[in-house]
C-alpha cells in the first residue's frame, strides 16, 4: 500500500521556484530513510500546486521520525521560496474552464452560495492518504466531497 501526503501551496509555483523544488524533493526521497531504513519514496509537484509525497509502505514503514523529516524539507522549501505549504485555509478548484482556482475559505463559501461554485464542479480533496485515491478520490465533484459536508446555501 502507498502512503501519500497533499501539501497545497498557497500559490502557484513559479518555473524557477518549480526547478529548485523539484531538486530538493529527488535529493530528499534518494535519502529519505526510517530508523535507517531506505523508504521506498517518491515526491512531485503537480499542477505548480501540490507537492505530493508517496512511500510504499509494503516495502517499508514510515515512522514519526521519518515524517518529521519530510516536514523540516518542507519548511526548508517554504523558508527558500517564501511560500506556503501548511495553509490549509485554502480551497482549490476547477473553474468551468478547467482551470484551477485557489481562494479562501470564505470566498470558496461565497462562490458557492452565490452559484458559481456548483454541485459538480471539481474540487481538490488534499485528505486522501492512499496513491490508489489519487486517480478517483483527489479531484472529485462538490456534492461528493468533504466540502459539501462544511459548505451549505
Amino acid at each position: 500500500m502507498k502512503k501519500i501526503w497533499i501539501y497545497q501551496a498557497n500559490r502557484f509555483f513559479t518555473q524557477p521556484e518549480l526547478e529548485l523544488a523539484q531538486a530538493e524533493l529527488k535529493d530528499f526521497v534518494a535519502e529519505w530513510t526510517a530508523h535507517g531504513s531506505q523508504l521506498a519514496g517518491t515526491a512531485e509537484i503537480k499542477y505548480n500546486l501540490f507537492v505530493i509525497l508517496t512511500v510504499d509502505e509494503a516495502l517499508a514503514q514510515t515512522t514519526g521520525c521519518s515524517i518529521d523529516k519530510s516536514v523540516h524539507l518542507l519548511k526548508k522549501i517554504e523558508s527558500d521560496l517564501q511560500i506556503d505549504l501548511f495553509n490549509r485555509m485554502l480551497i482549490s478548484y476547477r473553474d468551468i474552464d478547467g482551470h484551477i482556482q485557489l481562494v479562501s475559505r470564505d470566498v470558496f463559501e461565497a462562490l458557492y452560495k452565490e452559484g458559481v461554485i456548483k454541485e459538480d464542479t471539481i474540487v481538490f480533496n488534499n485528505l486522501i492518504q492512499q496513491a490508489e485515491e489519487l486517480s478517483s478520490k483527489w479531484e472529485i465533484p462538490f456534492k461528493d466531497s468533504w466540502h459539501a459536508t462544511v459548505f451549505k446555501k
